[in-house]
């Protein structure tokens, strides 16, 4: 970019040439196999990740290495094994690397340094049951990481209702600007969330169930069909997605 500015300074570009090149240079491609968006948390406040099940192992740890070497932002590695992890840490040992590994959520952060910040708001994570916890715990990963406070509360679900109005009446005295709520089996927890609360709902269907509920479509089919107002639906297991949506209204003030 200086190089650019430079350039353009000196009369060796006009501005359209400079605005091309400062593009181009927003992306960066590591040996033909991934083009990472480097400024995407300028644009977004939330950098890119990436999404590790069916990328070749080769190939993943050339895109952590190339990425490490060229940005000084945290680097999030979703959906990822134990065994991949452990393989990760091994080949990136010798580097003065910060790994910071939920095994439940199966998320990765690389550091180079670790920054103290006072957080910008809370957000409230509930899980209908303990099956949902390691959705919830990737969505409580992805908001901390993008400075908030979570306030977690799980297995208080539909099943044992009297568990639920406790915790929502705590999280709501804390001031929690939203609320995700991971639900499998028949997905009706965030619609009584929502039906108690005046912040928005993030609600994240899961893969829990069997029979007709199995694969976490039935969860899904019934809080996209939700009668209470004011939430919104990710993707099955998307907890990153909530956490990024849960940011994406704090920071929209």
């Amino acid at each position: 970019m200086k190089d650019i500015l430079e350039k353009l300074a000196n009369g060796q570009l006009d501005i359209d040439q400079a605005e091309q090149l400062l593009k181009a240079d927003n992306i960066l491609e590591f040996d033909d196999i991934a083009k990472f968006d480097i400024k995407r948390s300028e644009r977004t406040g939330f950098p890119e990740a990436i999404f590790s099940p069916s990328k070749d192992y080769d190939d993943l740890i050339t895109i952590i290495k190339n990425f490490l070497k060229k940005s000084d932002d945290d680097l999030i590695i979703t959906k990822l094994s134990s065994e991949r992890y452990e393989k990760i840490e091994r080949d990136l040992g010798e580097n003065s690397y910060i790994f910071d590994y939920n095994r439940r959520a199966h998320i990765l952060i690389i550091r180079k340094e670790i920054t103290k910040k006072d957080p910008i708001a809370k957000i409230g994570i509930i899980t209908a049951g303990t099956s949902d916890i390691n959705i919830a715990e990737e969505a409580r990963v992805i908001v901390e990481e993008g400075g908030c406070e979570s306030i977690t509360s799980y297995d208080i679900g539909v099943a044992g209702i009297h568990r639920l109005f406790p915790q929502i009446a705590y999280m709501v005295g804390q001031g929690v600007r939203a609320f995700i709520v991971c639900a499998g089996m028949e997905g009706a927890l965030p619609s009584v969330v929502a039906g108690l609360v005046d912040v928005p709902v993030i609600a994240v269907p899961t893969s829990v169930g069997y029979g007709v509920g199995e694969g976490g479509r039935v969860a899904l089919d019934a809080m996209l069909q939700s009668c209470a107002p004011g939430i919104a639906v990710v993707n099955i297991d998307n907890g990153f997605g909530a956490g990024v949506f849960a940011l994406t209204i704090v920071n929209s003030d």
